[in-house]
């Protein structure tokens, strides 16, 4: 499609499968201009989708998942709206999760966090990982071939959130069944009659787990989890460290199961980059954060002017939706020399803003990053010549690749992976 000026980033699925040339539309124009559909102004350049997402004073995250949908639940009115989205909190979607709170509420339900993602349990998080993306590498590896998303990706960054949150790994099998990572050739469970809420399952386990641990304290993490504080020491209801663990493990697996299928389509496509990282396993790190910057997950985030403001050279009036585009301010050339570039030794590419800034920064980042470097070392080290299956993706110069319709999340429906077995 030629007229980008015509496309809508919420509905066009012509942007959906490979949106590089729409990003580079979006980089040719100022860095915050009103967007042509659905009333929102959009934000394309690096320091000012940075500046909204740390001014949390001036910008809400009341809309942060789904922006414009619904509209507002509100006519605003006045200078100052901050009175009609407390009045109407509970009408805005996942409201009841902290990704959609501000501060000081935000607060306390990040502080219940502290206990879990320290350096000493992500440490031990990592030393489980090693063990666990073998025991999935041998379900297939011998097979010479995979669908990565359903046989590896998706069972491993659950049970790596799992594991984090201390769920017992007796009941490993059990959330993997449930949330419909089955082992290859398992079948049953709930699927036979139809799909469940990965939430509300989620939310009864973690309420049981929260309970039992209130009633009799033991020495693990789900302890930790139950008995946190606010920063004003009191106890906060049962539901409270439920909603922040299971929103923590939902949005945790999709968008690191995601970002691991980016990270293996990359080194399928370009062989020499494969072997390079094979042989300088230093180099990891960066190309992770280079795929962050180049196919982070969140593709857009959103938030709502809670006061007139303005904003690079656009007046922003109380109640605008901003539409913060993450994957077009991670090609911005101010910040990031020959962005389309992927180079594993950019000084500054953990500058990306993949995982957001300011309060709402993923919480979850430093666990993503080592999923995905574990697992690709593991990939690495079992097998070689890495390549994609042509008779699902195309041959070389006409591949083949479908994407997760959704204008919040970059996420490949399926990567099917051939490789020779390491002897």
């Amino acid at each position: 499609m030629s007229d980008f000026d015509t496309v809508d980033w919420f509905t066009d699925d012509s942007i959906v499968d490979d949106p590089k040339p729409y990003y580079a539309h979006l980089n040719a124009k100022p860095p915050v201009c009103p967007y042509p559909h659905h009333g929102v102004i959009a934000v394309r350049g690096y320091d000012e989708v940075a500046e909204v997402y740390r001014d949390h004073e001036t910008f809400s995250s009341a809309i942060a998942v789904t922006g414009p949908f619904p509209p507002l639940p509100f006519e605003p009115e006045g200078d100052d709206i901050d009175p009609q989205i407390a009045a109407h909190r509970h009408l805005f979607l996942m409201n009841e999760h902290m990704i959609s709170m501000d501060p000081p509420d935000h607060t306390d339900r990040r502080s219940l966090l502290s206990r879990l993602l320290t350096p000493k349990r992500l440490k031990e998080s990592e030393d489980f990982l090693w063990g666990l993306a073998d025991r999935h590498i041998d379900e297939f590896v011998d097979r010479g071939h995979c669908e990565l998303r359903r046989e590896y990706a998706k069972p491993f960054t659950l049970l790596a959130i799992a594991d984090l949150l201390g769920v017992p790994e007796a009941d490993h099998q059990e959330f993997r069944t449930q949330l419909g990572a089955q082992r290859p050739g398992q079948f049953g469970g709930p699927d036979e009659e139809g799909p469940i809420d990965p939430l509300a399952f989620l939310e009864s386990w973690f309420s049981s787990y929260i309970e039992d641990r209130r009633r009799e304290p033991r020495d693990d993490v789900l302890t930790g989890l139950a008995t946190a504080t606010y920063p004003d020491g009191t106890l906060p209801d049962v539901i409270e460290p439920v909603r922040v663990a299971t929103f923590v493990f939902a949005a945790g697996q999709d968008t690191t199961a995601a970002l691991l299928g980016s990270c293996l389509r990359i080194l399928t496509e370009r062989p020499e980059l494969q072997e390079q990282l094979r042989t300088n396993r230093d180099q990891i790190p960066g190309f992770i954060e280079e795929v962050l910057r180049l196919e982070g997950t969140v593709k857009s985030t959103f938030r709502l002017a809670r006061r007139p403001t303005s904003l690079g050279d656009v007046d922003v009036p109380p109640g605008t939706v901003l539409l913060l585009l993450n994957a077009a301010a991670n090609r911005d050339a101010e910040r990031f020399e020959d962005p389309e570039e992927l180079r594993v030794d950019r000084a500054n590419s953990r500058e990306q803003l993949s995982f957001g800034r300011g309060v709402h920064s993923c919480p979850g980042g430093p666990l993503a990053r080592v999923e995905v470097r574990v697992s690709l070392e593991r990939f690495l080290d079992r097998m070689a010549n890495i390549r994609l299956s042509e008779a699902e993706h195309g041959p070389p110069g006409d591949r083949r690749f479908a994407y997760e319709p959704t204008y919040i999340l970059r996420s490949l429906k399926e990567l099917h992976l051939e490789w020779d077995v390491v002897e």
